[in-house]
C-alpha cells in the first residue's frame, strides 16, 4: 500500500481542508459540538448542519482546571507541556450536562453551570487513564494504566453519579494484565468493550456488561489482539493494532462472530502502531504514531480511512519533528471520543513538523 506525501496541508481523495485551530487539542464530540482544551482550558464550538466552519470558527469557554503551580507555566510553551504531559488527556461528556476528564494525576469533574473542574479522585498508579467513556444512563468507566511490572491487580472504575464518588467495578488480577488501554461503549451490543495489554495473553478484547456481572475474553494471547483503538459499528467490532513488536493491521470483529471463538478479519496493513480511532457518519478512520520500533521505522503519522468498512487506503499523513521521542512524546494524531453527528472530521496532531498541538477539521466527501 502506497502512502500519501508528507504534508497534512496537501488536499487528499475524501477530505477537504476547512480549517485549522492552532494550540487547540480536540477532546470528544456532543453530536454537534467539539470540545478542545488549551492547557487547562476547556472551549467548545458548535458546527451547524450545513455550515462549514472557517478559521475563524467562534471557540466558547467552557471551564477551567487549576494544576499544581508549577504546571501552569510549563504548560504555556509547547515543548515544556509536552515534556510534562501537561492538559486534558481525556474528556466524556455526560447526557446531564456534567463533564469528566483526565489531567496529569487526577480524574477531575465538571458541574452543570460551573466555571471550574473539581478533583474527584486522585490517581495513584500512573498518571491517568488513556480514555474515560460515557454510558447513555449517564454512568463514567475508565481503567488504570500504569506500567505494572510486577504484573499487580488492575482496576476498573465507575462513578454513577456523574463523577463525583468513583467506586471499582472490576478487578483484573494479579497477573492478568498489565494495564487497561481502553473501555468503550457498544450502543448495537449494549455493553462495554475493554482493551488491554501488553504481552502474551495480556493482550485482550473483553467484552462485558455495564454491571460487569458478565465479562467475556473474546481474543486473547497475541500482538495482533493488542489494542487501543475500537470502533464499534452495525456489522461488529473495527479495532487496530497498537504492537512495536510485529506489523500492524486494521481488523473487523463481526457482531455475530463475538459469541464464537473466531479470528476477526484482517481488512488493512497500518505503517505503525495505532492508538485513535473514530467514525464518521459511514467512514471510519484511523491513525498511526511514530514510536522506536525496529519493525514500524515509519517516520509520519498517518490517517487511514475505510468507507463502509472497505477500501481502506491512507489519507494524510505528517512527518514526525526533530525533538526527542523519549522526552516530547511520539508523533501522533488525535481522533476525539464521543458521537460525531457532524460530516466534519477533527484532527490534533503532535510531535509533527508544521503542526504541532493543531486541530484541524476536513469536510468528509459523500
Amino acid at each position: 500500500m502506497s502512502a500519501p506525501p508528507a504534508n497534512s496541508l496537501e488536499p487528499a481523495t475524501g477530505l477537504r481542508l476547512v480549517a485549522r485551530f492552532p494550540n487547540l487539542r480536540a477532546l470528544a464530540w456532543a453530536d454537534d459540538v467539539l470540545y478542545a482544551s488549551r492547557g487547562y482550558n476547556l472551549l467548545r464550538t458548535r458546527i451547524s448542519p450545513g455550515q462549514i466552519p472557517s478559521d475563524n470558527q467562534p471557540w466558547e469557554d467552557v471551564a477551567s482546571f487549576h494544576p499544581v503551580y508549577w504546571r501552569r507555566w510549563t504548560a504555556r510553551t509547547n515543548l515544556s507541556s509536552r515534556l510534562v504531559r501537561d492538559g486534558f488527556h481525556a474528556l466524556a461528556v455526560l447526557p446531564s450536562g456534567r463533564m469528566v476528564a483526565a489531567v496529569p494525576g487526577a480524574i477531575i469533574t465538571l458541574r452543570p453551570n460551573e466555571g471550574r473542574f473539581q478533583v474527584t479522585h486522585r490517581i495513584t498508579r500512573g498518571t491517568r487513564p488513556l480514555h474515560i467513556t460515557a454510558i447513555p444512563d449517564g454512568n463514567v468507566f475508565w481503567g488504570e494504566y500504569f506500567d505494572n511490572a510486577s504484573r499487580d491487580e488492575v482496576q476498573v472504575y465507575s462513578s454513577t453519579d456523574g463523577g463525583v464518588k468513583w467506586d471499582v467495578a472490576y478487578t483484573f488480577p494479579k497477573g492478568a494484565i498489565r494495564h487497561v488501554h481502553n473501555i468503550v461503549h457498544d450502543p448495537w451490543g449494549d455493553c462495554l468493550w475493554l482493551l488491554t495489554g501488553d504481552y502474551g495473553d495480556e493482550c485482550r478484547v473483553v467484552r462485558a456488561s455495564y454491571d460487569f456481572r458478565k465479562v467475556d475474553v473474546v481474543l486473547q494471547g497475541n500482538q495482533q489482539a493488542r489494542a487501543v483503538a475500537c470502533v464499534p459499528a452495525e456489522s461488529g467490532l473495527y479495532f487496530s493494532s497498537d504492537t512495536p513488536l510485529e506489523e500492524n493491521f486494521i481488523y473487523h470483529l463481526d457482531r455475530q462472530a463475538t459469541d464464537r471463538p473466531e479470528k476477526p478479519s484482517q481488512l488493512a496493513p497500518l505503517s505503525s502502531s495505532s492508538i485513535y480511532g473514530c467514525c464518521v457518519g459511514r467512514d471510519v478512520f484511523f491513525s498511526t504514531m511514530v514510536e522506536p520500533s525496529a519493525k514500524n521505522t515509519d517516520r509520519c503519522v498517518r490517517i487511514y480511512n475505510g468507507r463502509n468498512g472497505q477500501d481502506w487506503r491512507p489519507l494524510l499523513s505528517w512527518q514526525k519533528d526533530r525533538w526527542s521521542m523519549r522526552f516530547f512524546q511520539y508523533g501522533n494524531a488525535f481522533l476525539p471520543d464521543g458521537e460525531n453527528s457532524t460530516t466534519y472530521l477533527a484532527v490534533a496532531t503532535i510531535a509533527v513538523e508544521s503542526e504541532d498541538m493543531t486541530t484541524s477539521l476536513y469536510a468528509v466527501q459523500p
